[in-house]
């Protein structure tokens, strides 16, 4: 099966007729159909398919047991109404890149899987990378147990209607400790590789970046009959934090995102008791992002004060600073020739990110790298999300050198 009609078949899974956006959101009828995919590629190509504790789905050329695993892959999962491309390329292009080194008679000497992480984005329990954290640690069984859904479903009930067990879940090393070697496939996530003139490009570093929780409590009331001098309006707090955001995030040359809002009652004429608001925050070192957050928050406070509202802050989720590891990055350069060309006649400069990805989840444990392919207006979580099919190619065919070169020594 080729890329092009791999991709034709997974296109309409998920897909909103209303917005041409995604919602393949974990442990739904969504990704259940994506999980089928999946499993109908890994069987239709011989390869010995698993489903591990956790969720994240396996196919193996070659027997894992031997350790010093090649593994490439990424996630099919998206964010609400967002593109195509952001995960399900990446694992597109390994089954392509596979088939391309079947076509070329590669001699495979280390064992090579294909994986589909479980719930990389977070859309329905508010946490990143479950699958991978999960397996690598990062995320205890107690902390997964009280995710819950905006229904109130707990991450474990949704396992256990989607058919599989969560008494399963945990940590994984032995499984993580058989991978030599993990390199992901993305489409960026930015311009930068558009305004280089590039087609491919190899991940330096993922940025530091955090998700906190912005509680401002207030009173509920009437809208039409409550003075403006006696409100305790929490909604004047909130958008009051929202510009500082930006202003502070400007100011370090970061970015700084409110993008998901919580409001009860959540009348047209009820003055709000509570808005809840998520700040996405991701800078280029952990001391800028450090000054962005605390800025945000002083500020929050000074204007709940100001209101006669309370605050609370939680920070939800964080994930350092990741570099990949050094040597796995020089040899992805090497073998795709950076600074010059590689066999796909590609330049491959070496570039930064502020998006976070399963592969800073398990950089940890494993050696990791990244490849990025060229998205040509930067956009990504929406359905403006695009990749030229030359450049898709061209993807596969750096992805299919670099698993060769790792793979087949």
């Amino acid at each position: 099966m080729t890329f092009h009609s791999m991709w034709a078949e997974l296109l309409p899974i998920g897909r909103s007729s209303a917005s041409g956006g995604y919602r393949r959101f974990a442990w739904t009828g969504a990704d259940a159909d994506c999980r089928a995919w999946f499993r109908t590629q890994a069987e239709s190509r011989g390869l010995r398919y698993e489903l591990d504790r956790n969720g994240n789905q396996w196919a193996w050329l070659g027997d894992p047991a031997e350790g010093d695993a090649v593994v490439t892959g990424s996630h099919l999962d998206s964010v609400p109404d967002g593109g195509a491309f952001d995960g399900p390329l990446g694992v597109v292009s390994s089954f392509a890149a596979l088939d391309e080194l079947r076509a070329r008679q590669a001699e495979f000497t280390r064992p090579l899987a294909i994986v589909n992480f479980g719930d990389e984005e977070g859309a329905r329990f508010g946490l990143a990378c479950v699958g991978s954290r999960l397996a690598a640690g990062q995320l205890t069984v107690e902390q997964a147990h009280r995710l819950t859904d905006g229904d109130g479903i707990t991450l474990p009930q949704a396992m256990e209607r989607a058919g599989h067990d969560p008494d399963t879940i945990g940590p994984d090393p032995e499984r993580l400790a058989r991978i030599g070697a993990f390199v992901e496939l993305h489409v960026e996530q930015g311009r930068a590789l558009d305004l280089s003139g590039d087609q491919v490009g190899i991940a330096s570093a993922i940025w530091p970046h955090g998700r906190w929780r912005f509680d401002f409590r207030g009173e509920a009331n009437h809208a039409g009959t409550t003075r403006l001098v006696d409100r305790r309006d929490p909604m004047l707090s909130y958008a009051e934090t929202v510009l500082a955001a930006r202003r502070e995030a400007q100011l370090a040359g970061a970015v700084a995102t409110f993008g998901k809002i919580s409001v009860e009652p959540n009348g047209v004429n009820a003055i709000p008791s509570l808005v809840r608001g998520w700040l996405d925050s991701r800078a280029a070192d952990q001391a800028t992002l450090d000054t962005v957050v605390t800025g945000v928050e002083k500020a929050a406070r000074e204007y709940a004060e100001a209101q006669g509202v309370e605050l609370d802050v939680v920070r939800e989720s964080f994930t350092p600073v990741v570099e990949f590891e050094h040597a796995l990055r020089d040899e992805l350069a090497r073998i795709l020739g950076k600074d010059g060309e590689s066999a796909a006649g590609l330049t491959v400069p070496v570039l930064g990110t502020g998006a976070g990805h399963d592969a800073g989840i398990l950089s940890g444990t494993v050696p990791t790298a990244m490849l990025f392919v060229r998205n040509p207006t930067g956009v990504s979580h929406s359905p403006a999300e695009y990749a030229a099919e030359d450049d898709c190619v061209a993807g596969v065919t750096a992805l299919a050198d670099v698993l060769e070169g790792l793979a087949c020594r």
